[in-house]
């Protein structure tokens, strides 16, 4: 049982009412009482207005269900729909056009284009090797994924496998040969680099002498000019550490005595309060906020085992060069971090109101990430965050510009109770439901001051997509969706919504994550497309993820790219508005409808058992081929979505679904048999965790905006009372 402490109107958990006076408060010019005082401000005023804008998307919902119900059996009439959504509020009228005005924004949002983490802030160690991958070793990521093939001798051996090392290192000569080519030859064929008169001298094998092509990517070195420990190479805006040590291992057997390329990898990391964690009480909320704490004080550390040692990890230091002109340069050495904060949706018992109502969660993380943020605003750390000064807070699951405009007002009131300059938060705006799609233009212009981020996210925008048109009748196979013209639509649109409001230079436009950690040569082949598309972030599920997606933006500038895209026509509403329904039930073959059901099953019950047993809310589940695929809340709802919409318009039947979770579970339970804490869900399957899933079909029609959460929160509630 959660206990509380009387603070004004308020009752406040007691673990969140001690750590925010005697860790978060520390230092910062500003009481623990007036935090309170404040804080119970916000609620009244912004508590009532955050009902009224959920109460607004039921309202809606249920007008576009009865809209559908009304037609069904009729052919699809896309201007009459056009004028349906117009008519109820739901499609808003676009303004003329705009720039955003976003000040202070940090150089990794504003020139760089590169890969981005998102990684759960209630995990110290996941976050911290998270911020730490802002550089990470080519030659490690390579050596030690798919990226390198094992075919001719190059297996993946627990010693030194000398055959596929040549492999590694050919394929990072050759990234070295894309990002800073010689005039002549190769990097494979360097003997040795020096620095003389601020120039980049290169030997080669052959005896010659060459040079960079563009001798301004020469950007620095370490150590002697003569016989450098590193050379700097900066190519679109990314670096590349070129680590020489030829009494290394690797070193010894290269031509110039190269041991590693270390690259500029996850430029930015979302710390994530939201979909990849298990938070539902005040104790969760504990531990993600002192951890948020940690990494903007600086002094955040996790301890582990390694190899029979104990290994503490901390933030990394910056890095340090003398530039070709002799001056020496700071680079920093960690990932700019963003806050991802919760959505409008739900409330949390870590503080009551005065009627002794939950307050809503948004409104808390807003608050307490901000306060958290002020030790990097007022330089108490040694390993700053931001260099200019703001807080950078990504804000998910908002519907339509007045849900934007209600999170900036908030972020104005909180700067106003902690006397921060106006503007200090920023905001980034997550393009993955259905009415902020539709509305991006209007979105963005009521955030044309605050917002650095827009993106675009397939799973939780196709889950939006069921839910809104769930009544209009049942949608193609969840196998297929990715080849409807809508995703087409959607992933361009943000583009060119975001370009035409002039985020190019200000903010970044971002697409979605890898789901597959362990198929990294198949995301060197694919994910370059996200570049190609004008992207100049993408997210990656890992540190060795986020080096391999790094050599794209070194092929491709995102700069130029954009360039290019700001003069095309613009994507199509009338195919965004395209409802991604089966054109003949009739003929759903019984093998994919029978894969389709298993799948779905498999993938909610994976994810859904870790939530609600262990409070893991972002894993690497075994999917139905024993393919590991990242699953976090977006990749539940639409399995659960999915689902329903089938059950809804008889694809399938109860029977049919419980069939496949029953036989899914019995997967899932051999699939976690190495795990000592698993509790297995067959063949009782009474347990809470297939509960859990099985509401979350069988309920999802009635699911606000289909979300997970609200019957995900009820069921850990539920495991960690009886745990106790």
């Amino acid at each position: 049982m959660t206990k509380y402490i009387q603070i004004g109107g308020l009752k406040v958990a007691s673990e969140l009412a001690a750590l925010v006076q005697d860790e978060i408060c520390q230092d910062i010019g500003i009481t623990a009482e007036t935090v309170w005082t404040k804080f119970e401000e916000l609620v009244a005023e912004f508590a009532p207005i955050n009902r009224s804008l959920l109460e607004k998307r039921e309202q809606l919902q249920h007008q576009l269900d009865e809209w559908h119900v009304g037609h069904k059996g009729q052919d699809f009439n896309l201007a009459a729909y056009k004028t349906f959504l117009t008519d109820i509020g739901y499609l808003v009228p676009e303004g003329e056009g705009f720039s955003i005005s976003t000040e202070n924004v940090d150089t990794e949002i504003t020139d760089q284009a590169g890969p981005q983490l998102v990684v759960p802030v209630k995990n110290a160690r996941f976050a911290l090797n998270a911020a730490n991958a802002r550089w990470g070793s080519l030659y490690d990521a390579l050596y030690g994924t798919d990226a390198i093939s094992e075919t001719n001798g190059a297996e993946l051996s627990k010693t030194y496998n000398p055959l596929r090392g040549a492999k590694v290192i050919a394929f990072a000569k050759q990234h070295l040969d894309t990002a800073a080519p010689l005039i002549q030859g190769s990097h494979a064929d360097v003997t040795t680099y020096r620095v003389e008169g601020g120039q980049l001298k290169i030997s080669l094998e052959n005896g010659s002498e060459t040079q960079l092509v563009n001798p301004e990517r020469f950007a620095g070195y370490q150590g002697d000019a003569k016989t450098p420990d590193a050379i700097l190479i900066k190519n679109n805006g990314l670096h590349i550490e070129i680590q020489i040590d030829a009494a290394s291992l690797i070193g010894k057997s290269d031509k110039a005595g190269v041991s590693d390329l270390l690259v500029e990898a996850a430029i930015t990391t979302i710390m994530d309060c939201e979909d990849s964690v298990a938070a539902v009480d005040a104790e969760d909320k504990v531990e993600i906020y002192r951890n948020w704490l940690g990494l903007m004080q600086g002094n955040l550390t996790a301890t582990l085992a390694k190899n029979g040692k104990e290994i503490v990890r901390e933030l990394n230091d910056d890095r340090g060069y003398t530039t070709p002109s002799g001056q020496q340069i700071t680079l920093p050495g960690r990932s700019l971090l963003f806050v991802r904060n919760v959505g409008h949706l739900m409330t949390i018992n870590a503080v009551l109101d005065k009627q002794g109502e939950e307050v809503p969660e948004g409104i808390l993380d807003g608050m307490f990430t901000v306060l958290a943020a002020l030790h990097d605003i007022k330089g108490h750390s040694n390993r700053s965050n931001s260099r200019k000064g703001s807080i950078n807070i990504v804000k998910p699951k908002m519907h339509g510009p007045e849900e934007v405009k209600f999170t900036c007002e908030l972020f104005t009131s909180i700067e106003d109770a902690l006397k921060l300059a106006r503007n200090t938060i920023k905001v980034g705006i997550m393009d993955e439901e259905r009415r902020t799609t539709v509305n991006l233009k209007e979105c963005i212009r009521a955030a044309s001051e605050r917002v650095v981020f827009i993106n675009t996210g397939f799973l939780d925008r196709t889950g939006d997509e069921i839910h809104t048109s769930m009544q209009a009748g049942p949608f193609v196979a969840k196998s297929k969706m990715k080849q409807q013209k809508w995703i087409a639509a959607y992933e361009d649109w943000n583009v060119d919504i975001g370009l035409g409001c002039g985020l190019q230079g200000r903010s970044q436009i971002g697409k979605g994550m890898w789901p597959m950690p362990d198929e990294m040569a198949a995301m060197l082949e694919q994910k370059v497309g996200h570049p190609l598309a004008g992207a100049n972030t993408a997210w990656v599920p890992s540190p060795n993820g986020a080096v391999l997606h790094s050599t794209h933006y070194h092929k491709i500038n995102v700069k130029d790219v954009q360039n290019e895209l700001k003069s095309r026509a613009r994507a199509s509403l009338d195919d965004l508005l395209t409802i991604p329904l089966m054109e003949n039930p009739s003929e759903l073959s019984a093998e994919l409808k029978t894969f389709e059901l298993e799948n779905n099953a498999q993938g909610i019950l994976g994810y859904v058992v870790r939530w609600i047993d262990q409070g893991v809310g972002c894993s690497k589940v075994p999917d139905i081929n024993n393919v590991g695929l990242m699953e976090d809340r977006a990749t539940l709802r639409i399995s659960s979505q999915h689902l329903a919409n089938w059950l809804t318009h008889g694809i399938c039947t109860e029977e049919e679904v419980m069939a496949a979770l029953k036989k899914m579970a019995a997967i899932v339970d051999q699939q976690n048999k190495g795990d000592s804490s698993y509790i297995n869900m067959s063949p009782a399957f009474d347990s809470i965790a297939f509960k859990a899933a099985c509401d979350l079909v069988f309920e999802g029609t009635t699911q606000p905006s289909g979300y997970t959460e609200p019957l995900l929160h009820a069921y850990r509630i539920k495991a960690k009372s009886l745990a106790l």
